[in-house]
């Protein structure tokens, strides 16, 4: 019987949604071990001078315990 973990995260890109969920998700790996999944529990943007400048991302990393 396997047991999980849920932990949230919060990661940026300057590029996207998308590249900030991958960096979250590669950053995670270095001190997670076992993810099996994550969803997007939030998305938000920073504005500077009328341009975004940021995309965030607020992920729920689903990890099983060893």
């Amino acid at each position: 019987m396997a047991v999980a973990k849920v932990t949230e995260i919060t990661a940026e890109s300057n590029k996207s949604f998308e590249d900030a969920i991958e960096q979250g998700i590669q950053r995670a790996t270095k001190s997670l071990h076992g993810i099996k999944g994550a969803w997007v529990k939030e998305q938000k943007v920073t504005v500077a001078d009328g341009k975004i400048v940021g995309y965030r991302v607020d992920l729920k990393v689903t990890f099983i315990l060893d």
